[in-house]
C-alpha cells in the first residue's frame, strides 16, 4: 500500500470515530408517568373578565378512556366571593386520548378601592389510573399551581365603548390607576376623527358618581387642536361610564359624548 492511501485510510478512519463519538444518543421517557400542573402560578387582576383556563398534562402515553383527577383547594382567595369554580368542583377530567384537562375559573369583580391580593391554591391528590401518580420525582414536583388575584380599583378593567349614539362597537378597551382616583382610558377615538389612532385619556373619579376630564393635551393630534377636557358620570349598579369630551381648541367647542360597559 502507498503511503498517500495509507494515510488516506487513516484519515477516513479517524472521520468515522469523530462521527460515532458524536452522535447523541436518544433517551425515550419511559416513566414513572404522571400528571402535573403545566405551569407552577400565574396572576390576573379581578376586573378580568375572561375565562381561566389552568392547564394539567399527561406526562406518558394517551390512555383510551377518560382520566378523572381530584384536588384540593387552598389559600386566602374566596371561592364564589373572589372566584368561582366553572366545573365539577375537586375534579378535572382528561378525555381520552388526549394529553391536558384544565380546571376553569373565572374571577368575581367586587373592587372596593382596596388594593391588596388573595391567593388560590391548587393541589392535585390522585388519578384513577392505578399507573399514573401526582407530580414528577420524589418532590411530586408540578402537583401545586398557584394564582394571584390582584385587587382592582372600582372603574378599572376592560370595557366595551361606543359614541353615545350609536355606531361602531370596540372592544378590550382598559381603564387602569395606581390609586383609584386619577384613572387612564387606553382609548377614546372611537369613531372621533377618520383616523385609527388610539388616543388614551386621563379622568378622576370624585368619588360621587362623577367624573372630571382634567384639561391636557392630545399628542396625537396638532398643537393647535390637540387640547381637551370634560366630565362625566358613572352608573354606580353597572359601572357604566359616561364621558362628554370637549375638543376646546375646534371651532364651537364640540363635545364628544362615549360610553364604556363593562365587558
Amino acid at each position: 500500500m502507498s503511503s498517500q492511501r495509507y494515510i488516506s485510510s487513516l484519515v477516513w478512519l479517524a472521520l468515522m470515530i469523530a462521527s460515532f463519538s458524536c452522535e447523541t444518543e436518544r433517551i425515550l421517557f419511559n416513566g414513572p408517568y404522571h400528571v402535573r400542573f403545566t405551569e407552577s402560578a400565574a396572576f390576573e387582576k379581578e376586573s378580568y373578565s375572561k375565562v381561566i383556563k389552568i392547564e394539567v398534562h399527561n406526562v406518558g402515553p394517551a390512555i383510551d378512556q377518560d382520566m378523572a383527577i381530584s384536588y384540593d383547594i387552598g389559600g386566602t382567595a374566596r371561592e364564589n366571593v373572589d372566584y368561582v369554580i366553572l366545573d365539577e368542583r375537586k375534579k378535572l377530567v382528561i378525555p381520552a386520548g388526549e394529553y391536558f384537562g384544565y380546571i376553569r375559573i373565572q374571577l368575581i369583580n367586587n373592587a372596593n378601592n382596596i388594593l391588596r391580593s388573595q391567593d388560590v391554591v391548587f393541589t392535585l391528590q390522585a388519578t384513577d389510573q392505578d399507573d399514573i401518580g401526582i407530580g414528577q420525582g420524589a418532590s411530586a414536583i408540578g402537583s401545586t399551581f398557584t394564582y394571584t388575584i390582584y385587587d382592582d380599583c372600582i372603574l378599572g378593567g376592560s370595557y366595551n365603548g361606543n359614541r353615545l349614539n350609536g355606531g361602531n362597537v370596540y372592544s378590550d378597551l382598559t381603564v387602569t390607576s395606581q390609586d383609584c382616583e386619577t384613572y387612564t382610558l387606553s382609548n377614546w377615538n372611537l369613531d372621533v376623527f377618520n383616523s385609527s389612532t388610539e388616543m388614551d385619556l386621563v379622568f378622576i373619579d370624585n368619588g360621587d358618581n362623577t367624573i372630571t376630564i382634567p384639561q391636557q393635551e392630545e399628542d396625537a393630534l396638532d398643537d393647535e387642536l390637540a387640547t381637551i377636557e370634560g366630565e362625566g358620570v358613572v352608573d354606580p349598579t353597572t359601572r357604566e361610564i359616561l364621558l362628554n369630551i370637549t375638543l376646546v381648541d375646534f371651532e364651537d367647542k364640540p363635545t364628544v359624548s362615549i360610553v364604556l360597559k363593562p365587558e
